[in-house]
């Protein structure tokens, strides 16, 4: 869906943008000129890690292509994963409860101002359970208070809704943090488990949220264009509502297989069972988090929520049409994490950025050389995978607290992602949005949130 100016209420008294809104649409129009499709992206982030990996590591052209086409498939069971959490996040989303619930949200905006606080907000909050759920909330928010705001420059509410996102490593779904917390993870002879109390539950990374999340909300707002030529409205009509069918059905004339099919004890069955299995899991190891535990989550509760198996099926469908462009585009980023990893250039990078650290900066260096590596490798757990190996040996020699680490790769993974398209993609399909239209505003969530990171991770 390509969006349409729409001429504003003349009513509204001719204002001038602030300096905030004006550096915003700024970066707006660079990305609207020059930001290409989320796959040209991918491919060009390619031949520019083939041509790093020739230039400054002694790997050959021959062999970084070999080093691609090894990688290449390296992360589909990752990519299994992370779609599955994206659908059942989706799916969720979806239920009559928390359809509703965001229904009532989107009812509280009447201003321009409101719809940006209120989908940033909730982004936020959807966000800390999970980035999954914190990127479909944030689509279906947008398209819901951009039905019921007209006058809202529609590519700041769904840039605001995507800023939401950038707080995701700090919650529950943080990949880095849960690997380091598993029994088991590459490495444990060096560091030994490393819980979240540590990690996602540290005065550093709390103290991140708390700011981020009572702030970003009103820098958001700040963003959006007072002068309302400079807006860009779409018409409600072209926001259609993605829902589905929560009728119940009159099972006395169905068929005996129909029944089941409309059976609330089916779905409630298989809820039942997962709910168990996690409160063993938790009783047992407690709260401990990995990918296929969160997704377990999401699945259990859709199988509570949902009345029957036809009504989930069709959740389930509307949701699995937004993960085409993963299935696309993460062969190509695992190529390219095959090919910086292998040649050496993440060695190569990390041990430079690393040897100006000392003790004091080495949280913060580690944060920015998370950020710049995630524009190459756009998932936390394969970041991570690359980066571990040279931080952490690092910080054990300098005395430096692992868990400071990884809290600081994982806050630099979601930093850069204001700017790396792939995540933004699903979201967008929500949304109805083009990538070049949006990602110019969320720059200013880069700088702002890149100020507050650095100036936590050097303090504490």
């Amino acid at each position: 869906m390509e969006p349409t100016a729409k001429k504003m209420d003349w009513e509204e008294k001719p204002q001038s943008n602030n300096l905030v809104s004006k550096l915003a649409m700024f970066f707006a129009k660079i990305a609207e000129k020059y930001l290409p499709d989320a796959f040209v992206f991918a491919v060009l982030l390619t031949i520019v890690a083939f041509l790093s990996g020739v230039f400054i590591t002694e790997s050959s052209p021959f062999d970084m292509v070999l080093h691609w086409g090894d990688g290449f498939w390296g992360l589909l069971e990752f990519t299994a994963q992370i779609i599955t959490t994206f659908v059942m996040s989706y799916a969720l989303a979806l239920t009559k409860p928390v359809s509703n619930l965001l229904e009532k949200a989107a009812s509280l905006c009447k201003t321009p101002k409101s719809a940006i606080l209120v989908v940033t907000f909730s982004s936020l909050v959807a966000s800390l359970i999970s980035w999954g759920l914190g990127l479909v909330v944030a689509g279906i928010m947008a398209r819901l208070v951009g039905r019921k705001v007209t006058t809202v420059d529609y590519r700041v509410l769904v840039a605001a809704g995507y800023s939401g996102f950038v707080i995701w490593e700090g919650g529950l779904s943080s990949s880095p943090s849960l690997f380091v917390a598993t029994e088991g993870h590459n490495f444990q002879d060096m560091v030994g488990l490393i819980p979240t109390s540590d990690t996602l539950f540290s005065i550093t990374n709390i103290i991140l949220v708390i700011v981020i999340f009572t702030t970003l909300p009103f820098v958001m707002m700040l963003i959006h264009p007072k002068r309302p030529e400079d807006r860009m409205t779409i018409d409600k009509e072209m926001l259609k509502e993605t829902k589905i069918t929560h009728d119940q059905v009159k099972t006395k004339d169905l068929q005996p297989n129909e029944k089941l099919d409309n059976s609330r004890l089916i779905v409630l069955a298989g809820g039942l069972l997962g709910l168990t299995y996690l409160i063993a899991q938790f009783s047992m190891n407690g709260f401990s988090l990995d990918l296929n535990i969160v997704n377990l989550m999401f699945l259990t509760a859709a199988l509570l929520l949902y009345s029957n198996v036809r009504e989930l099926g069709n959740g389930i469908k509307a949701a699995s049409g937004s993960v085409g462009q993963f299935a696309l585009q993460y062969p190509f980023y695992a190529g390219i994490m095959g090919m910086i990893s292998a040649s050496g250039l993440a060695i190569w990078l990390s041990t430079n950025i690393a040897s100006v650290a000392n003790e004091q900066t080495l949280p913060f260096f580690a944060f920015l050389s998370s950020g710049l590596l995630n524009m190459f490798i756009p998932s936390g757990g394969g970041q991570w995978a690359v980066q571990a190996p040279i931080m952490l040996p690092t910080a054990m020699d300098m005395g430096v607290d692992p868990a400071k680490i990884v809290t600081a790769v994982a806050w630099g993974d979601a930093w850069t992602n204001m700017i790396q398209p792939f995540w933004a993609v699903p979201m967008l399909a929500i949304a109805g949005l083009r990538i070049r239209d949006m990602m110019g505003f969320a720059t200013i969530t880069l700088l702002y949130t890149g100020v507050i990171i650095t100036i936590v991770l050097l303090i504490f």
